[in-house]
């Protein structure tokens, strides 16, 4: 059971609340991005009720806001020591079992993000395992060689299958677990826009499968898969849960909030026909809009290599 950080750190007390529940049931990996500094120690004050070795705590680096206010990403040695030691400081733990590099950047050699400091924060015991996230699969394929990667965290649901070509038969050749996340669509199938309204201020107000024509393609999407649910008894936030949990042992879910769904979509059992039948509602080239928005796009797996080393040294 994976929480994003997202869900832990705007409440101390409902974060507290909402570990201790999930921890006294699941094994969990509670997720931080290394650069908010906000309520920083509500995932530690909540931690410090469980045995550590309880409780598996992933965060990740990399993601920074650049002065124009846009999203960048930065892979240096420096950055990613500095985002390290101040987790540890921020959650009040010892180590971090999960080290992601929340994206690649493409400026930075993967010998120097993977294979410098984050090797040696290894075996100084501070993280205990890399992942990586949105990376393509020639950086996929290459980092093995130079430090194991554990994991890889993608965008993966039934409207976004983009990695079920590639990226999923890689991962599972190199023995690397698959942690998708918005895996109900960044909400949309479990009623969000839909059945609920958007809360104030949400960047879903500017996500492109959410605005105008293109919502109002995809909310029949969503009533699709919800006639499918009243087959199997369940809400189509389980279901839409059940058919990525369907895809294999290695890939896993996030997200507190998702708890009650994630538990309910445990119950629902779904045979080769059933995972088609779901398919088949949502067809790709029905979806209408990009899966992020246009100027993140850059930053997706697609454009992900890194470069080498090398490259680097021959330039």
């Amino acid at each position: 059971m994976y929480i994003e950080r997202k869900n832990i750190i705007r409440n101390t007390n409902n974060a507290i609340k909402e570990v201790n529940n999930v921890v006294k049931t699941n094994k969990i990996v509670i997720t931080a991005d290394s650069s908010v500094t906000g309520n920083k120690y509500s995932a530690g004050v909540s931690l410090e009720h469980f045995p550590r070795e309880e409780v598996q705590l992933a965060t990740k680096f990399g993601i920074i806001r650049l002065e124009s206010g846009e999203m960048g990403v930065k892979g240096t040695l420096e950055h990613f020591c500095s985002c390290c030691l101040a987790s540890l400081q921020r959650v009040d733990v010892e180590y971090i079992d999960l080290y992601y590099a929340h994206r690649i950047d493409t400026s930075t050699p993967l010998e120097d993000t993977v294979n410098g400091e984050l090797k040696k924060l290894v075996e100084e015991g501070k993280i205990k395992y890399i992942g990586l996230s949105e990376a393509s699969p020639g950086t996929i394929r290459r980092a093995p060689a130079v430090h194991p990667i554990t994991a890889l965290q993608m965008e993966y649901s039934l409207w976004t299958p983009d990695i079920e070509d590639e990226i999923i038969p890689l991962c599972r050749e190199l023995g690397i677990e698959i942690v998708p996340y918005s895996p109900l669509g960044r909400g949309i199938f479990g009623g969000k826009a839909v059945v609920v309204s958007l809360p104030a201020n949400t960047y879903l107000e500017s996500h492109p499968r959410f605005l105008g024509e293109n919502f109002e393609k995809n909310k029949i999407l969503y009533n699709r898969v919800k006639v499918v649910t009243e087959k199997h008894d369940c809400s189509p936030a389980q279901l839409a849960l059940a058919w990525v949990l369907h895809q294999g042992d290695d890939v896993r879910t996030t997200k507190v909030k998702n708890f009650d769904h994630n538990i309910g979509s445990l119950n629902v059992r779904l045979t080769k026909e059933d995972l088609n039948e779901i398919s088949d509602a949502i067809p790709i080239d029905e979806v209408a809009g990009l899966r992020q928005p246009e100027q993140l796009c850059h930053h997706s797996w697609k454009f992900a290599d890194m470069p080498t080393k090398h490259n680097e040294t021959a330039t």
